[in-house]
């Protein structure tokens, strides 16, 4: 197989400052041990999320230039209404600033105590916002997708058999969606079958229950798809994007993933009764209907954005990229969510460090000697992010201890990739030095943001 290569060239560059691993344990102390508090003009490689860190190109720099500032109708908003439209078929199309506001807005509307809502693996703002509204999220991921070193084609799929057990025991009155999350970021980015999301959206649809998804990578999943599932691999990306939305009633998306863009997102669904609550919310949160919180640029941006990133030229160089990486630090026996996801690679940190319990955070180990080795900066996706108390204080970990790198889009090329394979490499020969951390202080709500840690010796 030949190299593949990325399908662009560079035109404007950003520089790193590089620094020194004593100069980096200083930079880790001052910001209490959370890679979400490091300066980012400290950092080397920034993996820290794939959300708006996206390389844009010269067509959506010229469109930038060409957004149409009007506040109410403008022809920028026109244009991004129309592709959306396009590529998902929903009728009423509602900016918004980013995604977790098209997750407030439709939680703010549908949930509620007494509710709950079902998904293969709600991620972190989803799952805040439903809960700040007083309903429930429910993940039901299949046992598949809860074991890292196991390989299969769809690990991101939600538990068919469970969603119809769920349903039939809560009753439509206390569901008021389902939604289902494309790819499966905290499932380890792992993309679902349109198998999986046409059967999910007949179980949802049998109960008169809408069906919503979590687009934020469409694109990936489409992709995988194509790659995967027979029936797909004479389809286009677009086409297969176009049957997913299908099956849907709704989505939100944070454009700042599969958008390639720094800043955006929307809620898209057919229900105009629904749209004109939703719409309501946005004027009073976000602004006008025509922008959203966004300015006309953005808008142009997501809009060519969403049209170059259906590419499978593009596509087929993501997702090499990140199965380059996953290779190069498998034959050493790094243990990682298998097969690699489109997005991110994720360390098995339970496993990496066996003798860090749970409510040591273990994957908070990893991202801080990640970070101490090589300026590398990723996320914990285990007992921080997702862990919750139990009537005594005790720690309830989830079922997986993760570490995330996310690749941003189109950013680094494959010698910053080889560099971050002999960081985790060198971290991986030190892991029997690496001790656990302790919370000192964390907010009530999506506490990894601003949690502060510190070292246990």
């Amino acid at each position: 197989m030949k190299t593949i290569i990325e399908p662009f060239k560079i035109k404007s560059v950003e520089p790193i400052r590089f620094s020194t691993v004593a100069q980096r344990e200083e930079i880790l102390r001052r910001a209490w041990y959370n890679p979400f508090l490091i300066h980012a003009d400290d950092v080397m490689i920034d993996l820290l999320t794939d959300s708006g860190t996206s390389a844009m190109s010269a067509k959506q720099w010229s469109g930038i230039m060409d957004g149409d500032e009007s506040y109410a109708g403008s022809r920028s908003f026109y244009r991004f209404e129309r592709t959306v439209r396009e590529l998902t078929g929903f009728t009423h199309i509602i900016p918004v600033h980013q995604g977790r506001a098209a997750e407030k807005i439709l939680f703010s509307i549908v949930g509620g105590r007494g509710k709950w809502i079902p998904s293969n693996t709600h991620f972190d703002t989803t799952r805040a916002n439903i809960e700040a509204s007083g309903a429930e999220a429910v993940d039901l991921l299949p046992a598949a997708g809860m074991q890292p070193r196991l390989r299969a084609d769809f690990k991101g799929n939600i538990d068919l058999e469970a969603l119809e057990s769920f349903l039939r025991d809560k009753g439509p009155a206390a569901v008021p969606l389902v939604m289902i999350t494309v790819t499966n970021n905290s499932g380890g980015g792992q993309p679902v079958s349109m198998a999986n999301i046409r059967e999910a959206s007949r179980i949802a649809h049998s109960y008169g229950i809408p069906f919503f998804i979590d687009a934020c990578r469409f694109a990936e999943n489409a992709y995988f798809i194509k790659l995967r599932e027979k029936a797909y691999a004479g389809r286009s990306v677009q086409e297969i994007s176009r049957e997913m939305f299908s099956y849907a009633d709704g989505c939100t998306m944070s454009a700042k993933k599969d958008a390639l863009v720094n800043m955006g997102g929307f809620l898209a669904m057919n229900d105009g009764d629904l749209a004109v609550r939703a719409r309501n919310l946005l004027i009073v949160t976000e602004g006008f209907p025509t922008y959203g919180g966004l300015a006309g640029r953005d808008l142009e941006a997501i809009a060519q954005g969403l049209e170059e990133v259906v590419d499978e030229d593009y596509l087929k160089y993501r997702v090499r990229s990140v199965e380059y990486l996953a290779e190069k630090i498998i034959s050493k026996g790094v243990p990682i969510v298998e097969p690699p996801g489109g997005h991110a690679i994720y360390i098995d940190a339970k496993a990496f460090l066996p003798e860090v319990p749970p409510h040591e955070y273990p994957g908070q180990a990893v991202v801080c000697e990640l970070f101490r080795v090589g300026g590398v900066r990723s996320v914990e996706i285990g007992s921080v992010m997702f862990g919750k108390y139990d009537a005594h204080g005790i720690l309830i970990p989830p079922p997986m201890e993760l570490v995330r790198l996310a690749i941003p889009r189109r950013v680094y090329t494959q010698s910053h990739i080889d560099y971050v394979a002999e960081v985790i490499l060198e971290t991986f020969e030190r892991r029997n030095q690496l001790r656990g951390y302790r919370i000192i202080e964390e907010s009530p709500v999506l506490r990894h943001f601003t949690a502060k840690f510190a070292p246990l010796h």
